[in-house]
């Protein structure tokens, strides 16, 4: 991303350590496996790498480049047709592959009509539900938007997803082995539960998860990762939530969001900035109103809000809750169109409790 000297002690950003890593420990490419490699203009020295690594394990990847702003300009430009439904040839490409990495290229986004892109979204939900049902990753690449974003300056940021990633570490793959089984001894605890109570300023939710699925989130899937996540029972949550962290959607930051729930749904809904977007959301489909995901981040080296979801739900002592679809393997059967982390940060007065046990308190986990 930077191309000037990082300061003393700060790692530069290494897109080929990256794309390695991508590559064999996220994606595991196979000899003749069709990988979709999908970024932003920005990203082009991670995709340039990442599709090396790819061609030397014998893969065959399929590089999908768009331009700053092209999100966009389908939001406020598309007629009503293309709008609202995609394209067979887009299904079957996406269905044709084995595989895919996106590259995270964050930009600053124009404002358009919250509820078009919201449409636009919901017609694509097909190919993303396709992508699912194969092997995906995400990542990022560290743009002078994002470093911005975060309040870091270019090689600060450079240095902050370079350990996010544990790529400033000998074997990388082997930090991710050690958080898989920390996170394994906490799902052991997670899994005997039934009720699950969040409490915080501003917060007091009930949800129940019995029976259902909790995944250890070890950096096959986000890049970087630190979390344990299942869906919670669809009618279960009951209460509201304050999401103290921002939060982005299609371009647009969230602050201050408040949801009620009752019987599991959405009842009331209010943001101190972004309600546009938040109810835009809310109102994509039937199930955009209930919850997909429970999550609860369990990594303790990445402390600060950056304003991208994919290091800010990840940080140990806050919880996540996504609205919209599950992911299958948890048990979820939420179906929607959108699938939204928002996070409350329990480190400054909140607390987790399970069946009246309280297992985590001020972001300190009890287990």
């Amino acid at each position: 991303m930077q191309t000037n000297t990082p300061a003393p002690n700060l790692i530069a950003y290494d897109p080929a350590k990256h794309a390695e890593l991508l590559a064999s420990y996220c994606l595991s490419a196979q000899p003749g496996e069709r990988l979709l490699v999908a970024g932003g203009l920005g990203s082009v020295p991670l995709m340039q790498e990442l599709t090396r690594a790819l061609l030397r394990r014998g893969a065959r990847p399929a590089v999908q480049l768009s331009y700053p702003g092209q999100a966009e300009d389908f939001a406020e430009f598309a007629s009503d047709a293309v709008l609202d439904a995609h394209h067979p040839a887009d299904l079957a490409d996406v269905e044709a592959m084995d595989g895919s990495m996106r590259l995270l290229t964050p930009e600053d986004a124009r404002d358009v009509d919250a509820a078009r892109r919201a449409r636009h979204l919901k017609s694509l939900a097909p190919l993303a539900a396709a992508r699912a049902r194969k092997k995906w990753g995400l990542t990022l690449y560290p743009t002078a938007h994002a470093a911005q974003q975060a309040g870091m300056t270019g090689p600060e940021f450079d240095d902050f997803v370079m350990r996010a990633m544990f790529l400033d570490r000998p074997d990388p793959v082997a930090a991710w082995g050690e958080i898989r089984e920390t996170q394994a001894r906490i799902i052991e605890r997670l899994t005997r539960a039934d009720v699950v109570r969040i409490e915080a300023p501003g917060t007091d939710l009930t949800l129940r998860v019995g029976g259902r699925i909790w995944a250890n989130s070890d950096g096959k899937r986000n890049m970087p990762s630190g979390e344990v996540f299942t869906g919670p029972l669809e009618d279960s949550a009951e209460g509201f939530v304050t999401f103290t962290i921002p939060a982005s959607y299609q371009g647009r930051m969230v602050r201050g969001a408040r949801l009620e729930f009752r019987a599991g749904e959405v009842v009331n809904a209010t943001a101190e900035e972004g309600q546009d977007v938040l109810l835009a959301a809310l109102n994509t489909d039937a199930g955009a109103r209930r919850l997909g995901e429970l999550g609860i981040g369990t990594n303790f080296g990445i402390q600060h809000p950056t304003g991208n979801i994919l290091f800010d739900e990840k940080i140990g002592g806050t919880v996540h809750l996504a609205l919209g679809k599950s992911y299958p393997e948890t048990g979820g059967v939420n179906a929607s169109a959108i699938h939204w982390d928002l996070i409350t940060d329990l480190r400054t007065g909140g607390r987790l409790s399970l069946d009246g046990e309280i297992v985590q308190e001020k972001g300190v986990f009890r287990i």
